[in-house]
């Protein structure tokens, strides 16, 4: 006699094989997992904070596109010591050069307009930029939609060669030189923030900011004991405040510290820079102490 309980419905065509436990565990369906949605990244693209202007190069007199901050749209978050400005999701010093793509004048966009410069300037500028660039640059390229920080400093390291070749003032030079450390610290910050760090990257960058910001204190400088103030729209002590900065940042404790007692005797100096040049005394006196 067969164990099987289904036993004789064998002749119904059916199988009943391996069916004997009435009672097994029942089968159940694999639970599919509900697929979730890959989460939206929010993030505003740095596109969003930019705009085409249009400007007339002062040189060659043809106009041209270039990329612009709106000031309206980006949100200051504030300022590293040195001044260098700091926005939320856009780094504005990358967009402050002007780059004229037919004939190759370049400055910083406060330097930029025709004004600013001298007959001797344009025949200088004639002769050691535009001639020589021209042969190649006859048609404005498209505008990419943002400047990596290399294309930045490409774009800066253009604007002091023509500085260099009209002998501009030694400020402006310092400056050109200035921000071109601020966008080696923005690169370095992107490639530390980067999943793989590349080291030899960081190494290389960090180097070039040191580099181009010993420039800049030594042209800064010479600037505010040569030149009248405003110096680069900054009065003598936000200037003397910039460079007791840098002078702190470079370990050049003695200099510092004679700038920072300059700003808080001074009769001129606002509430403001007063009150930063007092953390800075702090900061110096630490320092000093520690033997860093």
């Amino acid at each position: 006699m067969s164990d099987n309980l289904l036993s004789g419905l064998e002749k119904l065509g059916l199988d009943v094989s391996g069916m004997d436990n009435l009672f097994a565990e029942e089968k159940k369906e694999p639970v599919k997992k509900e697929e979730t949605a890959a989460p939206v990244d929010n993030t505003p693209k740095e596109t969003e904070f930019l705009l085409e202007k249009s400007i007339r190069c002062p040189m060659c007199e043809k106009v041209f596109k270039t990329k612009n901050i709106k000031s309206a749209r980006a949100r200051r978050l504030g300022a590293d010591p040195d001044l260098r400005p700091r926005y939320e999701y856009v780094d504005p010093t990358k967009y402050d050069v002007d780059s004229c793509p037919f004939c190759g004048y370049t400055a910083i966009s406060r330097f930029f307009p025709g004004e600013n410069l001298t007959s001797i300037q344009r025949k200088a500028l004639q002769e050691g930029v535009c001639a020589k660039l021209t042969k190649y640059i006859n048609e404005a390229p498209a505008l990419p939609e943002t400047y990596t920080y290399d294309e930045a400093v490409e774009r800066y390291k253009l604007a002091l060669f023509n500085a260099m070749v009209k002998n501009a003032k030694t400020s402006e030079k310092a400056y050109t030189c200035l921000k071109i450390s601020w966008l080696m610290r923005g690169k370095v910050e992107e490639l530390e923030a980067a999943e793989n760090k590349d080291e030899a990257a960081i190494a290389a960058a960090r180097a070039e900011e040191s580099k181009f910001y010993e420039q800049a204190y030594d042209g800064m400088t010479k600037a505010l004991s040569t030149e009248n103030t405003p110096i680069c729209g900054m009065d003598q002590s936000t200037v003397e405040y910039l460079l007791a900065q840098m002078a702190f940042k470079l370990k050049k404790y003695t200099e510092s510290s004679r700038l920072v007692a300059n700003i808080l005797v001074s009769q001129t100096a606002g509430n403001n820079v007063k009150n930063k040049a007092r953390d800075l005394k702090d900061e110096l006196v630490n320092a000093i102490r520690a033997g860093k």
